[in-house]
């Protein structure tokens, strides 16, 4: 059996996540969503939030676990019985950072492997902070994210006030 895991921060879940999840569950017997609970970066949901996202999102896909982890990813993959790393790639930008991962996780495990999946093309504009920001600023956003994202975002949007927008942790395009 072969357990592949897709780390990320999924601060939040997008559409673009959903099309990499179900296609790395057609390849792989188990997926392990894992989400990164100590990024150098602001959170707009706590790893509590986004777990309880994810789940919801994954539900209907079969052989999918959501977890937290807080240790390097190839130490996480490790603890699961993990031989695969699974990344998406949106644009040649994405290349990049990636295949520096990849070596870098490489050079600590070599016994691990990375596999990436070109996104598909109605996705390759998502990313968490894209998805973010539109809503900031009274985009629909229902296209991008499942309904009960869209929804959660609005609230945490709600709750932020009009503060919110000036101080909502965007980072990059990266996410």
């Amino acid at each position: 059996m072969t357990t592949a895991i897709y780390p990320g921060t999924f601060d939040p879940i997008h559409n673009g996540h959903l099309d990499i999840a179900r296609r790395a569950v057609r390849i792989f017997d188990k997926l392990i969503i894992a989400v990164y609970s100590r990024p150098l970066k602001s959170l707009f949901f706590s790893t509590d939030e986004r777990l309880a996202l994810l789940e919801k999102a994954l539900a209907p896909i079969p052989r999918v676990q959501v977890v937290s982890y807080d240790t390097l990813t190839v130490e996480f993959a490790r603890q699961v019985g993990a031989h695969v790393i699974v990344r998406g790639l949106r644009v040649f930008s994405d290349f990049e950072l990636e295949f520096r991962m990849a070596l870098t996780n490489e050079r600590m495990a070599s016994d691990i492997e990375t596999v990436c999946f070109i996104t598909s093309q109605e996705h390759t504009f998502l990313s968490s902070s894209t998805v973010k920001e539109v809503a900031s600023l009274g985009g629909d956003i229902s296209g991008m994210a499942p309904a009960h994202v869209v929804e959660a975002i609005s609230a945490r949007f709600d709750q932020l006030g009009d503060e919110g927008t000036n101080s909502m942790p965007l980072v990059s395009l990266r996410d």
